[in-house]
């Protein structure tokens, strides 16, 4: 039996790794590689309690630190790991710098790379998610896009060897971990009323690390008129303090409560009347719970969902931000751009192809 490393270590790649580890293990050994990435247990343990994942055979514990130096670390322990494992290929999700270290030690050791959710692009270079992804893309064997834009992308930079249209991972977990999240949880455990809060998720460095963007979005988030959960994810809760800008949570609308699990975001997810995010993964999971969503960017990898009219792209210093969110808009029902909920058999059955002359 054929040995593939998956290399994981960030919260959507977790979502994203289980319905794929589920087809997977029927033809090939896997062996799960954590790098430690997300280190909060909310963020991190609980997935593989939760969504059915298989315990990771390695946790490399980096945690949190610069982006050179976490991916430097993730790099030499990632090595180590393949150097004992010899696997026939490597498996990477997303854009994370998990995925770039897990890339980068297989490329130097001629391993053949297999990147789920290639061929994605914001086109901002600042973003390091940007960097990740593009260079990943450059170095893999096997490209497995989530739509057809995706494809476009590669055919772009030249790449178009071993590409495959798949559809999105992400849609197959909603499918199955919807029905779970409904049985675990009811919207009322968290004492509120479906359709009558917004949900929001700030993280992105290009927001909390600019005082006066994260200033403006907590304003704006305090100036809705209903209720807005804010799970607060842990580099924006340091920012907050260090900026002074606690003061704005007290008294107003908004709740802050410590990160959830994935089961239970996607409830709230679900339940929410609007969804005001920077996050990528968040952006679909509101499209195919057909919520609203706002996205406090200025691009976003996931243009299909702002074409059909579901997700709107807001700058995060936008003067009356919290009127562009209040404004309604007509939101068409358009068929799913994302697949048919099969794309991890889909990875699973092209796979063979980098053994088709054996």
């Amino acid at each position: 039996m054929k040995k593939i490393v998956t290399v994981v270590g960030a919260r959507p790649q977790f979502i994203k790794v289980a319905p794929v580890s589920r087809v997977l293990r029927k033809q090939y050994h896997e062996i799960i590689v954590n790098t430690g990435q997300h280190y909060d247990a909310n963020m991190a343990d609980v997935f593989f309690q939760q969504l059915d994942i298989p315990l990771p055979d390695y946790n490399l514990g980096v945690g949190s630190a610069t982006h050179g130096k976490q991916t430097g670390q993730m790099l030499q322990m990632i090595e180590s790991v393949l150097i004992d494992e010899k696997p026939e290929a490597v498996l990477v999700y997303g854009d994370t710098n998990s995925t770039l270290a897990g890339a980068l030690a297989a490329s130097k050791m001629h391993i053949p790379i297999i990147h789920v959710e290639a061929g994605l692009r914001s086109f901002n270079k600042k973003m390091p998610e940007e960097v990740n992804r593009v260079m990943t893309d450059h170095i893999s064997t096997l490209l497995f896009a989530p739509t057809d834009t995706a494809v476009s992308n590669l055919s772009k930079e030249g790449i178009v060897n071993g590409v495959y249209q798949v559809g999105d991972v992400m849609y197959d977990a909603m499918i199955y971990n919807i029905e779970l999240a409904q049985q675990r949880y009811c919207i009322e455990d968290f004492g509120l009323k479906s359709k009558q809060y917004y949900l929001s998720t700030i993280h992105r460095a290009e927001n909390t690390d600019n005082r006066d963007l994260l200033k403006n979005i907590l304003l704006a988030l305090s100036n809705l008129n209903v209720d807005v959960i804010l799970p607060l994810h842990p580099r924006t809760k340091v920012k907050m303090n260090e900026y002074g800008l606690g003061n704005i949570l007290e008294s107003s609308n908004i709740r802050v409560i410590e990160p959830v699990s994935y089961l239970e975001m996607i409830l709230l997810e679900q339940q929410a009347r609007g969804i005001i995010t920077d996050s990528g993964g968040v952006q679909k999971e509101a499209y195919f719970l057909q919520v609203p969503c706002y996205t406090l960017r200025t691009e976003t990898e996931w243009v299909e969902t702002v074409n059909c009219g579901w997700n709107q792209l807001l700058h995060p210093d936008t003067p009356d931000l919290a009127h562009a969110i209040l404004r309604e808009c007509e939101r068409p029902y358009i068929p799913n751009l994302f697949g048919d909920g099969r794309a991890s058999e889909k990875i699973v059955s092209s796979i063979r192809t980098l053994w088709r002359t054996e």
